[in-house]
């Protein structure tokens, strides 16, 4: 069942703009979670949620008795940061679009890594990022089949952790893997290149039960763009 808001996210993305803006700067303390709860109209959980979201990407920390100091006023801190490569490339210049070019229910066999993840039935969504039109990122997303009645409009609108979130599907970590591939006939069409290879990434979204609820993997042309990391020291 849908829920109708997810006002912890609304709330960390109000702070973390304010910390972004210099409302909050560096080193200075954010407001008391009860002058929070009134400023945002919500209960004290939200605050910490939002307060507990922000901390995981490293930009808040909190302590007990001394309040919730400011660390960084940078985007990217967390080397797994869910979209924080696209809001990189965005933050740079570069003209980042998506689009779905497939949703379906798929039946998964016993040998697939899929199965071992989520079972024999998940959702799959194939979705391309172009880069100043160009396509270079070709993404298979393997998710609940709880989801399988969210329509296609709903995908294209939300970004894939917030409709996650929306449904009920929580996550508190990802695990990344990277390795060098030789790209298949049909990884070349879709990318629209020549290149022999391209770089992969395989993704394990855990959620609050400690299971994986996305598995996916993400090909990279990196002839056109190389794949950045920035995080603080």
């Amino acid at each position: 069942m849908r829920r109708k808001s997810v006002l912890y996210l609304d709330v960390a993305e109000q702070i973390k703009a304010d910390i972004m803006n210099g409302t909050y700067p560096v080193g200075s303390l954010l407001p008391t979670e009860a002058e929070l709860e009134q400023l945002f109209d919500v209960s004290k959980i939200t605050v910490r949620r939002a307060i507990e979201l922000l901390s995981s990407e490293e930009l808040v920390e909190k302590k007990s008795g001394k309040g919730t100091t400011v660390l960084s006023n940078r985007p990217y801190n967390k080397l797994s940061k869910a979209g924080t490569f696209t809001e990189y490339l965005n933050d740079s210049g570069q003209k980042v679009a998506k689009k779905i070019l497939n949703l379906e229910k798929v039946t998964l066999t016993s040998d697939s890594p899929v199965y071992q993840s989520l079972g024999e039935k998940a959702v799959k969504v194939s979705r391309l990022y172009t880069l100043d039109d160009r396509p270079y990122i070709y993404f298979n997303y393997f998710l609940p089949i709880s989801l399988s009645d969210v329509p296609l409009e709903e995908f294209e609108k939300e970004s894939l952790y917030r409709l996650m979130d929306q449904h009920g599907i929580e996550i508190i970590k990802f695990e990344d893997s990277f390795q060098t591939i030789e790209l298949t006939t049909e990884q070349q069409e879709i990318l629209a290149t020549s290149e022999k290879n391209g770089l992969k990434r395989i993704r394990k979204s855990i959620g609050l039960s400690g299971k994986i609820v996305e598995f996916s993997e993400a090909i990279y042309n990196t002839a056109l763009y190389p794949y950045v990391i920035e995080y603080e020291a």
